[in-house]
């Protein structure tokens, strides 16, 4: 019986020493004396025989319902090459990689190792050393390219230099990741001051530190500015590590930080021929309570509508955030030159531009967006 192997490999870290059966559930004992429990239902929904997953897509077609309620292991062990076999007592067999099985065994100290294993973000404030990547590296070595993205994933905040200044180049630097993100503003988006304007960013006004699209159900996860022109004088680039404010306001005012958390507000953007509008907290929080998404756009922010003894404790809340993100502890500043682009994770790092005169010369930046799922994807199969 041949198993199906999913597209990732599994080391060896220790073999398997013995196997216990039990009611419901198989105990084995790792040659490092580590022993995990794996339930019947557990082991019998991981089958991986070309019965339970489907060779060509390598994806499940068995389900746990199509198996009796009194499913229970006829017998266990540890065959010739090292691997769990299970007999089960509808006639059916499994067996399991001792790689594939340890790094999902699910015992308190396996668990305990893959959260430590965990790929952690670096928060940063002011001082912060910005990743720097080559264009042509990026555009030709995957392992450059890998570098970049592990580098993004984890600040939020790099900078790609020696991008040619060509518009329409960005989409090639764009697409090393994946796919691009239409929104209304189009694939590639131009940021210049420009009459008749349907957005502030397409004018010389002062930008306060934001998210882009808040008013989306999903903000995108990566933003791109590249710098075509950059005469101006004026319109430097700031940038705050919006999970870094979280903490902070979480460890100097907890009450905000929770009223922050726990109460939506509507963000909306309209033009003449569209209306987006969309009810979330300011800081949303993942399945393990961990800050995943700082959503903040004053100027795309609808009147906030809560209960009466909640709006002045949220308004307390909302200032004490916008003045943590004005304060030079959390701030980086840096103009970006033509053929430079900055690249950011859109749902963690705010991002800001001062003023600037149109009149003492040209500014043209061009930018699009990348879902966070295409990042982490394109990571996995790079480290493949």
């Amino acid at each position: 019986m041949n198993a199906i192997a999913d597209y990732r490999t599994y080391p060896l870290i220790s073999p398997l020493l013995s196997v216990q059966q039990h009611p419901d559930l198989i105990e084995v004992t790792w040659s490092d004396q580590r022993r995990s429990p794996f339930h019947h239902l557990w082991l019998r929904d991981n089958c991986p025989c070309p019965v339970c997953v489907y060779s060509v897509t390598r994806e499940q077609v068995f389900e746990i319902a199509d198996v009796a309620e009194n499913l229970a292991a006829q017998h266990a062990e540890i065959d010739e090459s090292g691997a769990l076999s299970v007999r089960w007592n509808d006639g059916h067999h499994s067996r399991f990689d001792p790689g594939w099985l340890r790094a999902h065994a699910y015992d308190d100290q396996s668990r305990a190792d893959r959260e430590a294993s965990r790929p952690q973000k670096q928060r940063w404030v002011a001082g912060f050393q910005l990743p720097v990547f080559d264009y042509q590296a990026v555009m030709e070595d995957d392992a450059t390219l890998l570098q970049w993205l592990l580098a993004v994933r984890d600040t939020g905040l790099t900078q790609v230099r020696g991008v040619p200044t060509d518009p329409g180049s960005l989409s090639q630097v764009a697409r090393r990741i994946s796919f691009i993100r239409e929104s209304n503003f189009g694939v590639l988006f131009n940021v210049q001051s420009k009459a008749n304007a349907d957005s502030n960013a397409y004018t010389a006004f002062n930008l306060p530190l934001h998210s882009d699209l808040p008013t989306r159900e999903l903000q995108p996860g990566l933003q791109f500015l590249h710098c075509l022109v950059n005469d101006a004088s004026g319109g430097d680039s700031r940038f705050v590590d919006g999970f870094a404010i979280a903490q902070a306001l979480h460890e100097e005012d907890p009450q905000a930080y929770r009223l922050l958390c726990e109460v939506a507000v509507e963000f909306r953007n309209k033009d003449r021929h569209s209306d987006y509008r969309c009810l979330a907290p300011v800081i949303a929080l993942d399945a393990r309570g961990e800050v995943a998404e700082v959503r903040m756009a004053n100027f795309l922010r609808g009147p906030f509508n809560m209960a009466p003894e909640l709006m002045q404790p949220y308004y307390r809340a909302y200032r004490r955030f916008i003045e943590m993100t004005r304060q030079p502890r959390f701030q980086f500043c840096q103009r970006l030159e033509a053929g430079q682009l900055w690249c950011f994770d859109n749902r963690r790092t705010l991002h800001a531009r001062d003023a600037f005169d149109p009149a003492s010369g040209a500014r043209h930046f061009q930018g699009c967006y990348v879902d966070r799922d295409e990042l982490l994807s394109r990571i996995l199969v790079l480290q493949r």
